[in-house]
């Protein structure tokens, strides 16, 4: 069967999760943080399942990998801040175990989609 519809692939739809949950913990961010680490957090997010997405419409491989190496790069961004998150205490030490895990899968399902294509 092949996938016609970018909202198809089990990276895109797991991106979307990830994107749901930290906006969920970003809400309970100190407010002099919407500028900073809450922004940082949220467009790292939407850049994963949003670069699957602009990849798979352009209809050339090479094209299509490269948007998923630009995901990949928003996740190694994304748990980063995570991690910085944690660190000033903003989330506790599960939730950045749990998003740091989700991330994770996201990465690995990205790059063995990008060995795939290549």
């Amino acid at each position: 069967m092949q996938i016609r519809d970018y909202k198809e692939l089990k990276v895109w739809q797991k991106g979307i999760e990830i994107v749901d949950a930290i906006y969920m913990i970003t809400d309970k961010f100190p407010k002099h943080e919407l500028y900073g680490l809450t922004n940082q957090m949220r467009r790292a997010s939407v850049s994963i399942p949003s670069n699957v997405a602009e990849g798979f419409v352009r209809r050339h491989t090479k094209e299509y990998v490269q948007f998923l190496h630009i995901a990949l790069g928003s996740c190694a961004e994304l748990e980063t801040l995570v991690i910085i998150a944690g660190r000033r205490s903003y989330i506790t030490y599960p939730e950045v175990e749990d998003l740091s895990e989700r991330i994770n899968h996201e990465a690995r399902m990205l790059s063995n989609l990008i060995k795939r294509l290549s």
